[in-house]
C-alpha cells in the first residue's frame, strides 16, 4: 500500500538529523481577505487545514518541538494545533507589532534552547517537508540565519535578496530598494531558520525603527552580519511558498496541491484515466494496479486496495476498498464501509458503516447501513436496511451466500442466516434462519378483464 500524499516527503539523512530543533509557527493572521467567520489558517486543502499541512510539514522536517503563535481569543486555532500536534505548545500575540514580534511570543520556547529554530507560517500550506531540512542543514553547517526565497519573473511587491559575493547581505524591502535592487528577481519567501544558540541575540535586537514601528524578522539577517555570522539564502520553487491571503489563492493552492497528489498516485502505481477530474484528500492511500475513473472525489480516510477499480462519478470517504473491488459508478461510500476483496459495488448505491465479505454484490439502487454482510452474498436492486428509528441505530446482520432479492427492507434489528433467500418485495422484521425462504407479501390476485372494463368506464368520459 503506498500513500498518495507527497507532504511526507523527506531529505535524505544529514547533519541536520541529530540535531534537536524547534518550529514555530506563525498562526496570528486574520486573513479579513478571505472574507470568512473562520480563521485563515483554519481553512483547507485538500481535506486539511492549512495549519495542518505545515505542522505536518515541520514535524516531518524532524521538529520535536512545535510552538505556534495565535491571535488574542483565537481559542480555535489553539485547538486545531492541538488537535494535530501532540507536542504542540500555544503561545499568545497580545499585539501585533510585527514578525519578529510574534517568534519572540515564544520566548519560553527559545529559552530552553534548541539546535535550530525554523520559523514558518500557517498560511504557507505548500511547503514540503524537505525544503524545511535543507534550511536545517545550512545551520548545521555553519549558518546563523538561513532565508528562503525564490526566483519571479513579477519580483514587484515582494523583499529582494540581495547576494553579495555568494553570501546574502540583506533582505531589500522594495520601498527601500535602488533601482538596480528592484531589479533582483531571487525575492524573500518569508520562511528562515536561525541557528538555536544565536536566536535570541539576534532576535532581541531586531529593531522597530521603520514607518510602522514593527519588529520585521527580515532585519535577522543585517542583526547576524553585524554580530559577524553567516547568513544564507536558499531557492525554492515559487509555488511552494506561495502563501494564501483570498479565496482565489486558496483555489490556487488546492489546485497545486491536487497536482502534487495526484502525480504522487500515479508515480506510485495508480492509473488515474482523467487526473485532472480526479480529487484526493492529503491521506488518500491507494494500492499498485488500481484504476481511478474520470469524476471520482476521495473524502478524508480512504484506503483502496492493490487492483481495484474506482468507476465514474464515485465519492468514497472514510473507508475502505478491498483488492480487486468493483466500485461504481455513481457510487458512494460513507465513513465505517469496508469492503473485502471482489465486493462488487455497482450504481447508485450507498454503504455505511459497513462490512461486506468477499465477492458480495450491491449492483445497484441499494443502501447498506450499519450492517455485516458476509461472503458471497448478492443484495438485489432497491434493497434498504431500515437502520434508524427515529432515537437510534440498529445492526443487520446478513450471513454468507444469501439472496436478498430486489426491493426489500430490512428492519433492524434483524439477522438473515447463511444462505437464506428473502423473496422480492420483502420487509422482514424478524430473524430469518439459514437456509430458508422469507416472503413478507400479500398474495397476488388476478381480476380477469377488469382492465378492460375499467377503461370502458372512463375513456368515454375523457373524449368529452
Amino acid at each position: 500500500m503506498l500513500d498518495v500524499t507527497v507532504t511526507n516527503q523527506s531529505a535524505s539523512p544529514s547533519r541536520a538529523a541529530s540535531r534537536r530543533c524547534l518550529a514555530i509557527v506563525l498562526a496570528a493572521g486574520e486573513g479579513t481577505r478571505m472574507k470568512s467567520a473562520r480563521p485563515k489558517v483554519l481553512h483547507e486543502i485538500a481535506g486539511r487545514s492549512m495549519l495542518g499541512h505545515v505542522l505536518a510539514a515541520v514535524t516531518e522536517a524532524g521538529a520535536e518541538d512545535v510552538a505556534v503563535i495565535v491571535g488574542p481569543d483565537r481559542d480555535d486555532v489553539a485547538r486545531e494545533a492541538a488537535r494535530l500536534a501532540v507536542k504542540a505548545e500555544i503561545f499568545v500575540q497580545t499585539e501585533r507589532l510585527g514578525t519578529a514580534h510574534a517568534v519572540l511570543a515564544a520566548r519560553a520556547a527559545l529559552e530552553r534552547g534548541a539546535d535550530d529554530v525554523i520559523v514558518a507560517f500557517g498560511d504557507t500550506p505548500l511547503m514540503r517537508p524537505a525544503t524545511f531540512q535543507r534550511l536545517r542543514e545550512s545551520l548545521a553547517q555553519g549558518a546563523a540565519v538561513a532565508v528562503l526565497g525564490f526566483e519571479t519573473r513579477e519580483p514587484t511587491g515582494y523583499g529582494r535578496l540581495v547576494i553579495e559575493g555568494g553570501i546574502l547581505a540583506a533582505i531589500r524591502e522594495e520601498k527601500d530598494a535602488s533601482e538596480a535592487e528592484r531589479a533582483i528577481t531571487l525575492c524573500n519567501a518569508g520562511l528562515m531558520a536561525l541557528a538555536g544558540r544565536h536566536a535570541l541575540a539576534i532576535l532581541d535586537r531586531i529593531g522597530n525603527a521603520n514607518a510602522k514601528g514593527e519588529y520585521y524578522l527580515t532585519d535577522s539577517v543585517q542583526v547576524a552580519r553585524d554580530l559577524g555570522l553567516s547568513a544564507v539564502a536558499l531557492v525554492a520553487e515559487e509555488e511552494e511558498v506561495q502563501g494564501v491571503n483570498d479565496r482565489q489563492q486558496l483555489a490556487g493552492a488546492e489546485a497545486a496541491m491536487q497536482a502534487r497528489l495526484r502525480g504522487a498516485a500515479m508515480r506510485n502505481g495508480a492509473t488515474l484515466v482523467a487526473p485532472e477530474t480526479v480529487f484526493f484528500t492529503h491521506d488518500t492511500r491507494l494500492g499498485r494496479d488500481v484504476v481511478v475513473e474520470p469524476n471520482v472525489v476521495f473524502g478524508p480516510g480512504v484506503v483502496v486496495e492493490d487492483g481495484a477499480v474506482i468507476h465514474s462519478f464515485s465519492y468514497l470517504e472514510g473507508a475502505r476498498v478491498g483488492a480487486g473491488a468493483l466500485i461504481g459508478p455513481f457510487a458512494r461510500l460513507r465513513p465505517g464501509a469496508d469492503l473485502a476483496a471482489k465486493v462488487r459495488i455497482g450504481n447508485f448505491v450507498e454503504v455505511k458503516n459497513s462490512t461486506l465479505g468477499v465477492g458480495t454484490k450491491v449492483n445497484h439502487l441499494t443502501y447498506v447501513g450499519d450492517a455485516t454482510v458476509g461472503a458471497g452474498t448478492n443484495v438485489g436492486a432497491g434493497t434498504i436496511t431500515c437502520n434508524y428509528d427515529g432515537f437510534r441505530k440498529h445492526k443487520t446482520v446478513i450471513g454468507a451466500g444469501a439472496f436478498i432479492g430486489s426491493n426489500s427492507s430490512l428492519v433492524a434489528p434483524v439477522t438473515i442466516g447463511d444462505g437464506a433467500y428473502v423473496g422480492s418485495g420483502t420487509v422482514v422484521t424478524g430473524d430469518v434462519p439459514a437456509d430458508a425462504l422469507a416472503v413478507a407479501r400479500t398474495r397476488q390476485v388476478n381480476k380477469e378483464g377488469w382492465a378492460k372494463a375499467f377503461r370502458d368506464k372512463f375513456a368515454p368520459r375523457e373524449k368529452d
